[in-house]
Parts: C-alpha cells; structure tokens; sequence
C-alpha cells in the first residue's frame, strides 16, 4: 500500500472510557505514518452515565457529535473497538460511527468480538487485537 493523502488517516471508534487505550494506538498508528484524525481520544468529550455531563452542555455535546462525524469524515479507515456483549448502559456511539463509516464507504475494521450485524458486512475487516491490526497495516506499508 502506498501511502497518501485518500489513504493514510484512520477514525478510531471506541466506549469513550477506553480513550487512554486509544492515546496509545493513534501514537502507534502515527507511528506507521498514519494521522489519527479522532479528537474525542484527548479525553474531552466526556458524558457520564445517565447520557448527561456535569462538564458538557447540550451545545457541547452538539459539539461532540459534530466534531466525530467531521473527523469520521476525514479519515479513509475506521477502526471499530468493540465490547464482548454484556448488559450495560453503554452509549453506543461507536456503533454509529462504524456505520456512518460504511455508509461513506469508508475502509471499515473491527477490532474484538463483532457486537452487531453491521460488524459483519461485507468488506469488514475483523482483528483479535489492536497489536494485530497494527501489525496487518505496517505490512501493508512494506
């Protein structure tokens, strides 16, 4: 694969409470040469569990969403973390962003446990592992 400027960013979709997790992939995947174009990993789109934030407005939480789709937007690969199935009130927005992903027609991966039937559309990629999927995209630069 040759790098450039259609190929060379990445959108990872995660639950926001993994964000360090993702801080540590976005500084592996740069270090392939890929930009990460996800903002909300910098720890700032916070939301507590009743869907409410002590810190985040409704103009901010518009913010958020706004700032996702556009970073989305941006990249040519999303990265999907996914969750073993479990009862939760998780949010879900990672869910979205893979499928706004595929509705653009965007390179999709996921990375665990496919949680939904959207995880398994054609042309998805599935990894055990983030250390896998670093590894497939560093061949793939040789």
């Amino acid at each position: 694969m040759t790098m450039n400027s259609t190929t060379d960013t990445v959108y990872l979709a995660s639950r926001y409470s993994r964000h360090p997790e993702m801080q540590q992939v976005a500084k592996r995947l740069t270090a392939l040469g890929f930009e990460v174009t996800s903002r909300w990993i910098w720890g700032d789109h916070q939301i507590n569990d009743e869907g409410l934030s002590e810190e985040a407005s409704r103009a901010e939480r518009e913010r958020f969403a706004h700032e996702d789709l556009e970073d989305l937007r941006r990249a040519s690969i999303c990265i999907s973390f996914t969750e073993i199935p479990r009862s939760t009130n998780s949010r879900g927005g990672r869910h979205v962003e893979h499928g706004f992903a595929l509705a653009l027609g965007k390179r999709c991966i996921v990375v665990g446990p496919r949680e939904n039937v959207f995880h398994c559309a054609y042309g998805v990629e599935v990894y055990a592992s983030s250390d896998r999927v670093l590894e497939a995209l560093r061949l793939e630069l040789v």
